[in-house]
């Protein structure tokens, strides 16, 4: 864990969550080496001796935040229904549970996949240490003990999980841009699941039985 000052455990939610958007923004527009504090603590509307009260150093702040985001996706892998052996439908049950965690924490996925970009040298090993296993262990579970009987014989499961995978990341990218248009999440809910029926049935009846 990266060390931080008790007092930012102390703020009130909504100023605490301030600080984290806008340094999560700057760090993702920008990347760890160009990101500037100044800019983080204009948006967060704080004075800059107080980040540095909170966290020693920028390094310190961008591995909290990392942790902060792990926390965040490691709820969202705790509701994979592991008993739900087909694809399609756990893939549809993890989307659901992912809008529900976007709803509430809406920057964290974003924030570890730009992670995965990073280049910068100070940061590098600590982002394969800590961010890249936690990737690893959503694909094992994503596709743990999944029933690929449903597959025909004469398909590629490979390519075809693959296909699956592009189409999922952009559906889901889609969603997340029309996630704040509706202020009631079952709503919206209702909505997700009958845009992503559309797609699960054209790909079912390209891969399935």
């Amino acid at each position: 864990m990266t060390i931080i000052n008790v007092s930012f455990n102390k703020l009130n939610p909504e100023k605490k969550t301030l600080i984290i958007n806008a340094a999560i923004k700057e760090f993702i527009q920008n990347g760890f080496d160009q990101a500037s504090t100044n800019e983080m603590v204009k948006e967060a509307k704080i004075s800059k001796g107080s980040l540095f009260n909170y966290f020693n150093s920028k390094k310190d702040l961008y591995v909290y935040l990392i942790e902060y985001g792990i926390q965040v996706i490691e709820r969202l892998y705790e509701q994979i229904d592991l008993n739900e052996t087909d694809l399609f439908k756990r893939i549809e049950n993890i989307g659901l549970q992912k809008m529900h965690i976007q709803k509430k924490y809406p920057h964290a996925f974003d924030f570890l996949a730009s992670c995965i970009q990073e280049e910068s040298a100070d940061v590098i090993d600590i982002i394969k240490n800590k961010v890249n296993p936690i990737y690893e262990e959503g694909t094992k579970l994503i596709y743990k003990d999944i029933d690929y009987t449903k597959f025909r014989e004469d398909i590629d499961i490979e390519k075809a999980i693959e296909i699956l995978n592009w189409t999922m990341f952009g559906f889901g990218e889609k969603s997340i841009h029309q996630l704040n248009s509706f202020e009631d999440i079952g709503e919206f809910g209702d909505y997700y699941l009958k845009e992503w029926e559309s797609y699960a049935h054209i790909l079912k009846h390209s891969f399935y039985k």
